[in-house]
């Protein structure tokens, strides 16, 4: 007796404590609308990374909510079910945001640069956009990819923002990518202003010295490359930043040593010859240095490529010259990490927290070119530079491999005469 007592209680408790879910539903129902509303009133004043943040968790939540009706006993009336999405505005609100009185600091916060960048971007390419757009106003297909590049936003976002058809919104995003890498080609600077290079590297007491040479990884989704894949950027930078040659979209699969003999760069300083081809540098103990640039320790050490010291066995120790030379070698390099490191921070596409799907990859060389030569023309405009982060060229610079192969002699001649020059400015210093 006492026990049926007792389940007859707990039953009692437990329908007591179930929740009444279509009560349940109306209030979240509810939550979701008011957010909607809280967004389309205040897309102005929201920075763009807060109502993209929204936006995606109030579809999350419809989504979410569909579900959960779907299960319920009783039918429930999809109708009364809040958009997922806020209703459209009269005007998009690219329209809204031209008609604001926007500072400065929301230009950056929109689109990485300040209004009068933009408008010098924009009169450059207007004419190129034209023709490859007609249907499209050059200043929104262009603000529409850069904020994709900025954001990492999805299709169906942009054209939301920019008044456009979703394929409008690709459209204009593939268009654009072309025309910056077709028409501002000119801000890789290696080969017509290497002079500025080596001046900007000789104030830093790096003599001769016409870039830094590095790799950086974009994690992809492949079949092919497997679940770790990811395509492989090779990129010289200058002293300031400045990405002054891009090698883009080699496989995982490729040796670093590969990526270079199969690249541009290479074929234009050992074959063609076209490439740093300047004067020799006189050091103070009267040595000769040729125009060189340093690289990676994954790299071969060449006369024209400086790698640092290896050691052949772990009991080895460096001298007092090679350790000077690999602490200069090793500041040069993080010019490179911090340059890739900022163009993530900056174009948010590029994040290390995305991985590019397998059928998007052969657009991936050209989005990151385009970002390249968007980041320098930024930097040509005086625009602010973004905080870097800690990029995968960095984290892993410890786990790259010395390159294998025959020692050329002359290289290590060059080598170590920057190797007494770097001992004897540090004694100085």
């Amino acid at each position: 007796m006492n026990g049926t007592k007792r389940k007859a209680k707990k039953k009692s408790h437990h329908h007591l404590n179930r929740p009444n879910r279509p009560n349940l539903a109306a209030i979240i129902s509810a939550v979701t609308a008011t957010a909607n509303s809280f967004l389309s009133q205040n897309d102005l004043t929201l920075l763009p990374s807060q109502t993209l943040a929204l936006e995606s968790l109030i579809a999350s939540t419809s989504h979410s909510l569909s579900t959960f009706l779907s299960l319920l006993p009783k039918p429930f009336d999809p109708l009364s079910l809040p958009p997922s999405l806020p209703p459209p505005q009269p005007q998009c609100w690219f329209r809204r945001f031209l008609s604001a009185a926007n500072t400065d600091s929301r230009w950056l916060h929109a689109f990485r640069m300040s209004q009068p960048s933009f408008s010098q971007l924009l009169d450059q390419l207007s004419p190129f956009l034209r023709s490859a757009l007609p249907q499209i106003a050059p200043d929104c297909a262009l603000a529409a990819a850069i904020f994709r590049l900025a954001h990492g936003a999805s299709y169906a976002a942009v054209a939301r923002r920019f008044g456009i058809s979703l394929a409008e919104s690709c459209r204009a995003f593939f268009a654009v990518c072309k025309v910056v890498t077709n028409k501002l080609g000119y801000l890789f600077e290696l080969r017509t202003d290497s002079d500025r290079v080596v001046v900007g590297f000789g104030w830093s007491s790096v003599p001769n010295c016409v870039g830094v040479l590095g790799l950086d990884k974009f994690a992809i989704e492949s079949k092919i490359l497997g679940e770790d894949g990811f395509l492989m950027v090779q990129a010289l930078v200058d002293s300031e930043g400045r990405f002054l040659d891009v090698s883009a979209g080699w496989p995982s699969t490729l040796k670093p040593e590969t990526v270079l003999r199969q690249s541009k760069l290479f074929l234009e300083v050992e074959e063609s010859r076209e490439l740093l081809q300047g004067p020799s540098f006189k050091l103070s103990d009267g040595s000769l240095i040729p125009q060189y640039v340093l690289g990676d320790s994954c790299y071969p050490l060449l006369p024209w490529l400086l790698t640092p010291y290896n050691r052949v066995n772990e009991e080895d120790s460096f001298g007092s010259a090679e350790r000077a030379f690999n602490c200069a070698h090793a500041r040069a390099m993080g010019l490179v990490g911090d340059a890739f490191g900022r163009l993530r921070v900056r174009w948010q596409i590029l994040s290390d927290l995305r991985k590019w799907k397998g059928e998007c990859v052969e657009y991936l060389p050209y989005v990151i070119v385009t970002c390249c030569l968007l980041h320098n023309f930024l930097i040509k405009c005086n625009e602010p530079m973004p905080v870097k982060e800690v990029t995968i060229v960095e984290k892993e610079r410890a786990d790259d491999v010395a390159s294998d192969g025959v020692v050329d002699e002359n290289a290590m001649r060059i080598r170590d005469a920057l190797a007494m020059h770097f001992s004897r400015e540090s004694l100085r210093g």
